[in-house]
């Protein structure tokens, strides 16, 4: 009796052995099923989104419309803000990936520099949409679809603008340019777009463009600058209403007067934009709309089903007077 003991007690072990074995293998079965990296195929979309920061009026209001839009739509929404740093967007992306989530979109940082990134997320089978910024990629087919506005042409309607408000103007007209963030889609689309308009007439010059980064600190600090060393500054171009508003009390300290002294022309139509408009602090906003939250949700939706999407949709937006802004401003959501 004791010899057969002996002899079951490495029988028995292998039995125990083997069926932990199996177990563990079901186990990882299972967890392949489901997708792993925080994604279940319960029908349900979980959405990456990085976001460019919060350094103006317009990009808190398109955060809000992008988180109160994906709630709304059932979206799992895995939000991150990358505080205006391009490797802070690209590891977000590279975490989303990990995650196997089933859409990302993000509003690019700068234009270039993305396709590394963008073809992991390829590779992955993840679509990515772009909102608000394009990138500069040779290869449309790293992403699906870009959804925003077309801020060439914001910066054609600003120019054409002051080409008729200058059309009667004999001399010289110095305009000053407060550009957007360096490297940007809308820094550069504007300020293309607006020297394209201006060019109709010779009078309108340029004598001085510098990044202010959007944010109304930077406005501030560049017009003071232009101020110095620019005697004579008619006209001030802003890429956006924040730049422009730091502007504003730059040009106060100056001892002139905002939107007489210099015609002011922004970009974007937030509300404390429309306010200084409506004032006349401004002249004129060219709009931009940053409530893409419904249409980006929806286009989640529809490329996550595999549904073709068109190649660019472009938001419908307006430009405003100061008389158009005190009517808008009771009912302006941002």
């Amino acid at each position: 009796m004791r010899k057969m003991r002996t002899q079951s007690a490495p029988w028995r072990a292998a039995a125990v052995l083997a069926s932990v074995l199996l177990v563990g293998s079901v186990a990882a079965c299972g967890n392949s099923d489901t997708g792993g990296g925080g994604t279940k195929d319960d029908g349900k979309i979980t959405m990456g989104f990085s976001q460019v920061g919060a350094e103006s009026g317009w990009r808190t209001a398109n955060t809000i419309s992008i988180k109160e839009a994906a709630t709304a739509a059932g979206i799992e929404l895995k939000f991150d803000d990358a505080q205006q740093k391009q490797e802070n967007q690209i590891k977000a992306i590279r975490n989303y990936i990990q995650q196997k989530v089933d859409v990302i979109a993000f509003s690019p940082v700068v234009e270039s520099g993305w396709d590394t990134v963008l073809k992991e997320a390829k590779d992955a089978k993840i679509p990515v949409i772009l909102t608000d910024r394009s990138v500069d990629s040779a290869d449309k087919t790293l992403y699906k679809t870009f959804l925003g506005s077309d801020f060439v042409k914001e910066g054609r309607l600003a120019g054409e603008w002051l080409v008729e408000q200058k059309k009667t103007a004999s001399g010289p007209v110095n305009i000053v340019e407060l550009q957007g963030s360096t490297g940007a889609a809308p820094a550069n689309d504007r300020k293309k777009g607006f020297a394209e308009a201006i060019a109709a007439n010779p009078n309108l010059k340029i004598i001085a463009s510098q990044t202010g980064d959007f944010t109304r600190a930077g406005g501030k600090q560049v017009m003071e600058q232009f101020l110095k060393a620019n005697p004579k500054i008619d006209v001030l171009f802003a890429h956006n209403d924040d730049m422009g508003l730091g502007a504003i009390e730059a040009i106060t300290a100056a001892g002139k007067v905002p939107g007489k002294d210099i015609t002011i022309i922004t970009v974007d139509a937030v509300k404390d934009g429309m306010q200084a408009l409506a004032d006349g602090k401004f002249n004129f906003i060219a709009e931009c709309s940053p409530l893409l939250g419904p249409q980006l949700m929806d286009l989640a939706k529809k490329v996550k089903a595999g549904e073709e999407v068109p190649a660019r949709i472009e938001t419908e937006e307006t430009t405003f007077t100061s008389e158009q802004a005190k009517e808008a401003l009771p009912n302006r959501k941002y």
